[in-house]
């Protein structure tokens, strides 16, 4: 576990923590010898995984950072995002449904929208692409061109339907250095420049390794 520390204190209901934020967060690389060229393991509907978030964003015509723990539950038809400070505090929730996206902030009415994508824009100051992230963690994107897109250390990085940029950065070692394990994302690196719908901002995700599995 690495200290994470906020650069700016940010004018936001959800971040208005008096930390200091960095910009960028460091790369925990894998320590082991990179995986296979094999392709990520199957995707899962049902999943429970947690890391660290970085996010660089514009506001106001200045560059803005913040940094996050976060916690991400999701079945087939639900998604649950909590998001916590560096020091454990619960920032926010976001629940995601197919018929709507539900944001609450500690001693604030949840706020509701049909896209999550604009109700964290509005609530955060910053797009977190949840429907995105749903494949994303596990390796998996819809390319440009419309198709599946499945990653690999030897294939880690596709530019999304929608116009994010990824990278597969790291990948995690293998549980007990297990014969034949599939690769799982270790670090992401995410980025969409600036349109008419939306600013421009860039994610870093480092996931927290797999827990392993408990001895016979």
């Amino acid at each position: 576990m690495f200290k994470l520390m906020f650069k700016h204190c940010l004018p936001l209901t959800v971040l208005c923590l008096a930390l200091s934020a960095c910009s960028t967060l460091s790369s925990p690389f894998s320590s082991g010898a990179a995986p296979s060229g094999a392709a990520v393991a199957p995707y899962r509907e049902q999943v429970e995984l947690t890391g660290r978030l970085n996010v660089v964003y514009q506001k106001d015509d200045k560059p803005e950072s913040a940094t996050v723990n976060f916690n991400w539950q999701q079945t087939a038809q639900r998604t649950n995002v909590t998001l916590y400070s560096p020091v454990g505090s619960t920032l926010a929730t976001i629940a995601v449904t197919p018929q709507q996206a539900v944001l609450t902030q500690s001693g604030k009415a949840p706020r509701s929208a049909p896209d999550v994508d604009t109700l964290s824009a509005q609530m955060l100051g910053w797009s977190l692409p949840v429907s995105g992230l749903r494949d994303w963690l596990q390796g998996y994107a819809v390319g440009a061109d419309g198709k599946r897109f499945m990653a690999s250390p030897a294939n880690d990085s596709v530019t999304t339907k929608d116009g994010w940029r990824l990278r597969y950065v790291s990948w995690q070692d293998a549980a007990d250095n297990t014969p034949g394990a599939l690769p799982q994302p270790r670090r992401i690196d995410a980025e969409r420049n600036a349109s008419a719908q939306a600013d421009a901002v860039s994610l870093r995700i480092v996931l927290d390794p797999a827990p392993s599995a408990p001895a016979p």
